[in-house]
């Protein structure tokens, strides 16, 4: 982009106001390894000084922020749609169209209010006047393009990762008291501390017949479990006292079973207060998964009484197999579930013979062995909040 070939397109009005450096890495691994193309983005304020701009401004708090579809808010495009929008900018320049056009909806903002307030859009290549239909016809083909770039590498990507799960290759953060061996397979960690401890919550479970039972004897006689703790050389193992939460969640893993699973929870877009957002669904049974591989390693319990043990776990869930908090609000007559705080939100359990009888809860200790911190019924409240 030189000076020279765009500058009939730079009027005196452009550069009284401000130009704009936008900068986008999709993630926080882009911004830690792909250095260069960093310094390529911001080498883009020489440029616009080479343009005439004496006045730069580079935004870039959008490094390691997704723009793809119902993935969180971009403060920084936010703020560059903003200063367009008050007549502050003249020029907004990009390394590529992509770093701004990863959605229709985005893109299709910008253009407008570049269009209304006499903005110039620039890439690595030449300027463009979203005035003249030549420049919107080609900037229009450059940011369809990119989209469909998008949507066909990510159908990749998730096609080979599937293909990958299928054969049961695809490597993932294995459950505490596996690891992977010299040949790459899924086997018992050799610590047999690991291991005696993790039969043992099996085997208490077994005689307890309840998830909150055995959580309440290891706390109780101070039993710690192992747990998967990141660090700079990797996952190692660290000794803690359990949450009810990790339990539950260990009596619930598959993998213990010797099955391998992957898609186990969905990920659904909704349209929640005028932007899509991500959101992810119930977990699946393992039978229900895309991929559902079992016998596929050794497990510390069978099959059978897996699925014994996810029944017994069913029978004592008044909620059914609903989890343990409830933010949403569920089929229920709670008007103030999701809303009331205690330090902490409150949550909300259904009582009475259909269950639809609201009482809100504070967990408190709860789920460290304590109790409550307080509740009380709702229908007093929600009467007089009605």
């Amino acid at each position: 982009m030189t000076s020279l070939a765009q500058s009939h397109k730079i009027t005196p009005a452009h550069l009284s106001r401000k130009a704009v450096v936008y900068l986008r890495q999709s993630s926080e691994r882009q911004v830690q390894e792909n250095t260069e193309s960093q310094r390529l983005q911001y080498a883009l304020a020489d440029r616009a000084r080479a343009l005439g701009w004496d006045h730069v401004e580079i935004i870039d708090s959008d490094l390691g922020r997704s723009a793809a579809i119902g993935a969180a808010r971009r403060e920084g495009f936010e703020r560059l749609i903003a200063a367009v929008a008050l007549g502050e900018v003249g020029l907004v320049l990009s390394r590529e169209v992509s770093r701004l056009s990863r959605t229709d909806k985005d893109w299709c903002h910008l253009c407008e209010v570049c269009q209304i307030f006499g903005t110039l859009i620039g890439d690595a290549d030449q300027l463009y006047d979203l005035e003249l239909m030549d420049d919107q016809l080609v900037l229009g083909i450059k940011a369809t393009l990119s989209i469909v770039e998008l949507k066909v590498l990510k159908l990749r990507l998730l096609q080979g990762m599937e293909e990958k799960a299928r054969r049961g290759a695809l490597k993932r953060l294995l459950p505490v008291g596996y690891i992977r061996d010299a040949m790459d397979q899924v086997v018992k960690d050799p610590d047999q501390r690991v291991q005696e401890a993790l039969a043992l919550v099996f085997r208490k479970f077994r005689e307890f017949r309840s998830g909150r039972q055995t959580f309440l004897w290891c706390r109780t006689h101070g039993v710690e479990l192992p747990v998967n703790k990141g660090g700079g050389k990797g996952t190692l193992v660290a000794w803690q006292l359990p949450t009810n939460a990790f339990l539950q969640n260990l009596l619930r893993n598959p993998a213990y079973a010797g099955a391998y699973v992957w898609g186990r929870r969905e990920v659904r877009v909704a349209f929640e207060h005028g932007r899509l957002r991500k959101r992810q669904g119930r977990l699946r049974r393992a039978e229900h998964c895309r991929v559902f591989l079992p016998d596929h390693h050794e497990g510390y319990i069978t099959w059978e009484t897996f699925q014994d043990n996810l029944q017994i776990l069913r029978a004592n869930d008044m909620k059914g197999e609903g989890d343990e908090s409830a933010g949403p609000v569920r089929a229920g007559q709670g008007l103030l579930a999701g809303l009331l705080r205690c330090g902490r939100k409150l949550h909300v359990r259904y009582w009475g013979k259909q269950g639809t009888a609201a009482r809100y809860l504070c967990k408190g200790a709860f789920g460290e062995g304590g109790t409550y911190c307080q509740g009380f019924g709702g229908r007093l409240g929600d009467a007089r909040v009605g």
